[in-house]
């Protein structure tokens, strides 16, 4: 009896333990306490008001950082209009659309290659032999930049007859050009990264992310196919077959795979996303948790060249899809959009991000919030105060 009890009590000590290890929320301080002009930040309150107005977004959330620390976290407008009005609120939570793209699958990615389990120059036939005909050639760090030769998206058809018949279909599609001849950002190349880590990993990209990025992090809100009790806090965005798309995923393609992808699905809440975005800032590392390791954090954020501009590994650079940037970031400043109405940016040089979540396409489909994002980190670079 006296074993069982003391049995009972380590049990015990070791939840608390693992209560008390839990990272805490990212800090929201005054932003002249971490180099901030407020009075410059405050600018973005006027950029954000002028965009409901026109019409762009129903509503926003703002969250605006610098290393461990967040200066900015502020609900804009309303989460819903239709069928009736819901205020925006700080803890909503959106469907992220294509930062799925480097949040999940591409830090999945740099940690298996961290592990010895991957490599960027590996052919993508040598984990999913289905794929090698016609694309022998193509390796992980081809789809990484977008420089793979595969088209943007495959036919919706192609998924209608269940998931099995679908990874058939993308296994057989051709290439449009050799690797490296073209730069296409391509939801086809994401989709085949997400299969190589559930083939590598022997998990779904779903429980692989959650287990080794969003758990150590604290990410609570940040889920692939969301639980019903989110739902209330999930920012809807238009109809599909008559009913509005709340916690479902938007992307038609990942709907057919059934919410989980490697180029979409993912759902996440601001405060969620500012502690990824402090460990991104921070070479790997935030509040004592270590996700990638820096050398690791180094390669998959360095620069690269492809035509028509520069990418990292699942990141955007400076490209064509770079108007969400930020005019005041450096030259080694890394980001990414999602069509939903979605922006995350990070300055490695000064600590900086931004990330910016909207729900444009609610309620009809309609609204454009990509220059509105970069506005909005064109005055957070300027407002913070360099030494």
């Amino acid at each position: 009896m006296i074993g069982r009890l003391c049995a009972v009590v380590a049990l015990c000590l070791c939840v608390a333990e693992i209560a008390v290890a839990q990272p805490p929320d990212v800090p929201v301080v005054k932003p002249d306490e971490a180099g901030f002009d407020a009075a410059a930040l405050a600018e973005v309150d006027t950029v954000i008001a002028k965009g409901i107005a026109a019409g762009e977004m129903p509503g926003c959330v703002l969250a605006i950082g610098r290393r461990g620390q967040l200066v900015w976290l502020k609900a804009y407008g309303q989460r819903q209009v239709e069928p009736v009005p819901e205020e925006m609120t700080t803890d909503t939570i959106f469907d992220l659309a294509s930062l799925t793209k480097p949040i999940a699958t591409a830090t999945s990615v740099m940690l298996l290659i961290e592990r010895g389990k991957l490599r960027l120059s590996d052919r993508v036939a040598q984990h999913w032999p289905e794929f090698g005909v016609h694309k022998e050639s193509i390796t992980i760090e081809h789809l990484l930049t977008h420089v793979g030769g595969l088209i943007a998206d495959n036919k919706i058809s192609d998924y209608l007859s269940g998931p099995e018949t679908a990874w058939k279909n993308l296994a057989e599609l051709k290439p449009q050009a050799p690797p490296y001849d073209r730069f296409v950002y391509s939801d086809v190349g994401f989709l085949v990264l997400g299969q190589v880590v559930e083939r590598v990993s022997g998990r779904t990209a779903a429980e692989f992310a959650k287990s080794e990025i969003f758990a150590p992090l604290g990410m609570q809100t940040t889920s692939y196919v969301p639980p019903k009790e989110w739902r209330a806090r999930i920012a809807p965005t238009e109809k599909r077959s008559g009913e509005w798309i709340r916690g479902e995923v938007h992307d038609p393609r990942a709907y057919q795979l059934g919410g989980i992808a490697g180029h979409a699905g993912l759902f996440s809440s601001a405060q969620d996303l500012a502690r990824y975005a402090a460990m991104m800032s921070q070479r790997g590392q935030w509040a004592g948790v270590t996700i990638l390791r820096e050398d690791t954090w180094s390669e998959m954020t360095r620069p690269r060249e492809v035509p028509r501009g520069r990418r990292a590994l699942g990141w955007d650079n400076y490209s064509p899809y770079s108007s969400n940037r930020g005019g005041w970031m450096s030259a080694s400043a890394f980001g990414h959009g999602g069509f939903t109405g979605t922006a995350l940016w990070i300055d490695p040089d000064t600590g900086l991000f931004v990330i910016f979540l909207s729900n444009r396409l609610h309620p009809d489909g309609k609204g454009t919030v990509n220059p509105i994002a970069g506005q909005v980190g064109t005055i957070a670079g300027k407002a913070f105060v360099r030494p």
